[in-house]
């Protein structure tokens, strides 16, 4: 059976301050590099493309996302929301009948957070289930002023903090089970939200769509997914073009954490990424469509003679190669290492974990900076960047 959800009696609350969310992003269209121009000018601009929103349909439809289907019925907006990981078990979907907008929500990991970020849309969070590491100023704000309710860890839900929030709806994560059943034993409504299992780095971002269609504000979301997408396909072309036959450059991924070596699958999100900025990911052959821990010796022979190295942690202070090779001495054996090409992107010290998800147009400029830097000549990198 399906699980079925109707969304019908919301009371609506007016927005607080969301205009005043900025896009660093332009609205253009990425410039080719003859005449001039380099393709890095729009991502060097800021605008905000939340200004252009009643320009957009506010119907919603669905293209890249595999895990999210919507239907326009005479008793709604029917929602069908699955698990896209071509390998993750056969479960029912979540049917949403939503006919009314909702304003109340619960976000328990930071991707969720980040879908209602990029939209402008944090007033609506009424409750985290971790409010710590956060680098949206205005979640901040929230938290301090105790508009956003911290609700406790998984497994360990403070339930009447939850119901004091009052949520519409709690956004739950596939990966995580702890402690949801009693918080659907309160008569909360919870939603699954798959956006990080999708493979395809636009489908992972059309996800702000769903938040769209649950907030009423689906105007809003297509236009800020417009402009991702614009970025996004307009860099890739470029960077296809200006490929053309020649070579392409490698790239391995992940480095030993505990008792292997953690990389991205053949069929992942990143190497989807790495294939559009124009390199030739060495684990390519993998079937696997998210991260799986290796021999560390297996990846390194085959990693040993990459071009590039792409990783990331949590580490305090700077990272340098050394804080690398600190950890293994192998790693400074490796020719991206000797040449200076490690990409790193520091978890403490950039929102990854909230936005990179719905800013793959940055992810994929990141990378094309590394990669083709003659592309890219003033672009200053979002998240991965090239370490001494």
């Amino acid at each position: 059976m399906k699980h079925i959800i109707s969304i019908c009696q919301m009371a609506v609350h007016p927005l607080v301050g969301c205009a005043a969310f900025v896009l660093l992003t332009a609205c253009g269209h990425p410039a080719h590099v003859q005449g001039g121009h380099s393709a890095d000018e729009p991502f060097a601009e800021a605008d905000s493309v939340l200004s252009e929103a009643e320009n957009y349909s506010d119907t919603i439809e669905i293209r890249y996302a595999r895990g999210l289907r919507v239907t326009y019925e005479a008793d709604g907006v029917h929602v069908s929301i699955s698990n896209p990981d071509p390998t993750a078990s056969s479960m029912p979907a979540e049917e949403l009948v939503i006919t009314q907008a909702a304003n109340r929500f619960i976000c328990t990991t930071a991707l969720q957070l980040g879908n209602f970020e990029v939209l402008g849309l944090e007033d609506r969070i009424v409750g985290m289930n971790s409010l710590r590491n956060l680098f949206s100023p205005r979640m901040k704000e929230q938290q301090a002023s105790g508009y956003t309710t911290r609700i406790g860890k998984e497994g360990n839900f403070d339930l009447e903090t939850v119901i004091a929030t009052q949520p519409d709806y709690i956004f739950v994560s596939a990966s995580k089970h702890g402690g949801f059943e009693a918080l659907r034993e309160c008569g909360i409504p919870l939603i699954s939200h798959h956006g990080y299992k999708e493979t395809d780095p636009l489908g992972q971002a059309e996800w702000i769509k769903l938040i769209g269609l649950l907030t009423g504000e689906t105007r809003r979301a297509n236009a800020v997914f417009a402009d991702i997408e614009r970025k996004y396909l307009t860099l890739r072309e470029e960077v296809k073009a200006a490929m053309g036959a020649g070579r392409r450059p490698t790239v391995i991924s992940g480095r030993q954490m505990r008792d292997g070596w953690y990389v991205a699958g053949g069929r992942s999100y990143l190497a989807q990424l790495f294939h559009d900025a124009g390199a030739d990911y060495l684990m390519s052959d993998n079937e696997e469509s998210g991260g799986l821990s290796l021999d560390f010796e297996a990846v390194y022979a085959r990693g040993l003679h990459a071009d590039f190295w792409q990783t990331d942690g949590s580490f305090d202070g700077d990272v340098t190669l050394q804080t690398l090779a600190d950890e293994d001495p192998r790693y400074a054996t490796m020719d991206a290492y000797k040449a200076g090409h490690v990409l790193f992107c520091n978890l403490a010290q950039t929102p990854y974990r909230e936005l990179a998800g719905v800013q793959p147009h940055f992810l994929l400029a990141d990378f094309v900076k590394a990669f083709h830097p003659q592309l890219l000549p003033h672009y200053e990198p979002h998240y991965y960047k090239l370490i001494q």
